[in-house]
Formats: C-alpha cells, sequence, structure tokens
C-alpha cells in the first residue's frame, strides 16, 4: 500500500504536526469530530438504555474507584461497653437451673445402671430424693440433694476409665464371698471413684479387661448388639488342623446356638510357625466362648490371653498392671 506523508503547519504555534497513514484515514481515537466530546461518550449516548443497563448504572462504584472519603466506614464500639445480650438464650432458667442434673444421669453417673434403666427404677418408684419418691421423668437433681436407691446413698462421681493386663489366677467380680483373689485387689487406689470392671474373663485367662463407673458405657460394650470386636491368643494341647479352621470360621454348634469365629490365625514367630497357638477374632460376648468352641472340637486350652478389646491394646502395659484411659480412646468407645 502507498502511503503519503502528511505535513501540516500550524502558522500559529509553529509546531508541525506528522502523521501516517492514508490520506483520507479516521481521526485517532479521543479525537471527535466535535471539539470536546469523546468517541465513549458519543457511543454511550447513542446505545439505547434499557431497565437492566440503568439498574447496572446505577450502581455504587467498584472498591477500586471510591476515593477513601467514599468507603463506608466499619460501626465501632465504645471502648469498655458490652454488647447487648438481651435477645441471647440465658444460660440458666428456673426449669433447668445451674449445678443441675437429670436424675437418670446422676444415677448413671453414680454406677447403678446405664440411663435407659434408670428410667426404669424412677418410673417404678425405686428411687428417692430428699426422703421422698420421685417418678418424674426428667426430674432435675439440685446440688446438696440426697438421692437413694435400695437403701443406700447415692453419689455422682467423676467417669472413670482404666485398662487392666490382667493375670493369671484373679477371678473377675467385685466382691467374693469366699474371699479369693480379685481383679479388685488389682486396682486397689487406681481412683477415689468406685468402679466395677466390663465383662468377664475366667480366672484362668488374662489379658485385658475395661474398668470404669460409666453404667451407660459399660452396658453398650457388653450388650451383644454392640458386637465389641477381641482378639484372643490361644495356646492348645496339639496342632490345629486346616480343616478345624475352616469349621470355625463357617460355624459350629453350641448348646446355645450356633456360633463361628471372624479370623483365626497360626501364631508365627521370626522363625518357625506354632500350630498350637494360634489367634482368633469374635465379636461374641458369650460366656468362656473361646473355650467352649475348642473344647467342641477336641482341643483342650491351655494357655488364653485377651490381647485386644474394642480396639485396645496392651502395648506397654505389663501384666498385673494397670493404666487411665486417654480422652480419645474414651471418644472412640463412646462412638461404638
Amino acid at each position: 500500500m502507498i502511503q503519503k506523508k502528511v505535513v501540516k503547519e500550524n502558522s500559529s504555534k509553529g509546531v508541525k504536526e506528522q502523521s501516517h497513514g492514508r490520506a483520507d484515514s479516521k481521526p485517532r481515537r479521543g479525537e471527535g469530530s466535535q471539539a470536546g466530546v469523546k468517541r465513549s461518550d458519543a457511543v454511550a449516548s447513542a446505545r439505547p438504555t434499557t431497565p437492566a443497563r440503568k439498574r447496572y448504572e446505577d450502581k455504587e462504584p467498584r472498591r477500586g474507584d471510591r476515593k477513601p472519603y467514599d468507603r463506608p466506614t466499619r460501626s465501632t464500639r465504645p471502648a469498655g461497653k458490652k454488647p447487648q445480650t438481651s435477645n441471647l438464650r440465658p444460660q440458666t432458667s428456673a426449669k433447668h437451673p445451674e449445678g443441675a442434673m437429670r436424675l437418670n444421669k446422676y444415677i448413671a453417673h453414680a454406677g447403678i445402671c446405664s440411663r435407659r434403666e434408670a428410667d426404669e427404677l424412677i418410673a417404678a418408684g425405686s428411687v428417692k430424693v430428699n426422703g421422698k419418691v420421685v417418678t418424674e421423668m426428667g426430674y432435675q437433681v439440685m446440688p446438696g440433694d440426697e438421692v437413694q436407691y435400695g437403701g443406700e446413698k447415692l453419689r455422682s462421681e467423676r467417669l472413670r476409665y482404666f485398662l487392666l493386663n490382667k493375670p493369671k489366677g484373679f477371678i473377675t467380680t467385685t466382691d467374693d464371698p469366699q474371699e479369693r483373689r480379685t481383679v479388685m485387689m488389682l486396682m486397689d487406689g487406681c481412683c477415689a471413684e468406685r468402679i466395677y470392671p466390663v465383662g468377664r474373663l475366667d480366672r484362668a485367662t488374662t489379658g485385658l479387661l475395661l474398668f470404669t463407673n460409666d453404667g451407660e458405657l459399660a452396658k453398650r460394650l457388653t450388650h451383644p448388639s454392640t458386637q465389641v470386636y477381641k482378639i484372643y491368643q490361644v495356646e492348645l494341647n496339639k496342632p490345629v488342623t486346616k480343616e478345624d479352621m475352616k469349621r470355625l470360621l463357617d460355624g459350629i454348634e453350641l448348646e446355645d446356638g450356633p456360633m463361628h469365629v471372624d479370623d483365626i490365625q497360626y501364631a508365627a514367630t521370626s522363625s518357625t510357625v506354632d500350630k498350637r497357638i494360634v489367634g482368633v477374632e469374635l465379636h461374641s460376648g458369650r460366656n468362656r466362648i473361646v473355650r467352649r468352641l475348642f473344647e467342641a472340637l477336641g482341643y483342650e486350652v491351655h494357655k488364653l490371653d485377651r490381647t485386644v478389646f474394642a480396639g485396645l491394646t496392651k502395648k506397654d502395659l505389663p501384666r498385673g498392671r494397670w493404666r487411665e484411659l486417654t480422652d480419645k480412646e474414651v471418644g472412640y468407645l463412646k462412638m461404638i
């Protein structure tokens, strides 16, 4: 394209302006045909105004376009003045005074039973508060009130949770008329609260045993519907055959109904596998269930050790010693 060089002389200012382009080229951007009128303004004036565009143009300028004095100021509260709390829910009321506790919860914390069972005791008229029988559900026990059940005064205590690695030769009970050694002797001095074992381990069985004064949790962990899983290490009088292991997995008939294990494996060491020792996982809480399973297949159990209970293990817990559960472990048990 052939371009012409146009030179304009401004006689009044004596300034030469040069521009390259066609002779009939359009004026530069911003140079309208009318003086003082920009092209954008001309286009905007020619564009029809719709209701939607009007609403858009009436909006406030963007944050970056505002001037410092146009920016909204944040409302502040005078120093030392508290916010209004008239619309907030009060912390206490006449119906639920501060320090009060529901009667069924009070009974459960005393280690008598779960809250649901406590409701049954209250409905039956078996509970007294300050010498009077209370049958009202949701009754609030105030600090200083005396609660009685079975003629004994109850005491709502802090909930405690302990894990014991039970040795052989101790029976699982809180009191023995024959004055034999009990697991409570091993827990002597662990806390001021009255705790009791969750479930049972027979006298010859060793391993993990949980203690608490939380009646509601103890009821849930021992209820058949919860199916808390446990792992036992079993030492037998002879090697366990593959056929018998399969029978235990499929299920065998016992006097109280059919029963099966969830898993069974040989106990392996670093060099050899002892087929007389197996690990058994199951969820049943029946009495002496592991011993009865193997006795039904013709085996004699020499040693039985519970190594896992509801996810709790014997790690760093020597035989005959106990430890208090962590908050994380207690939270896990309550989610079961």
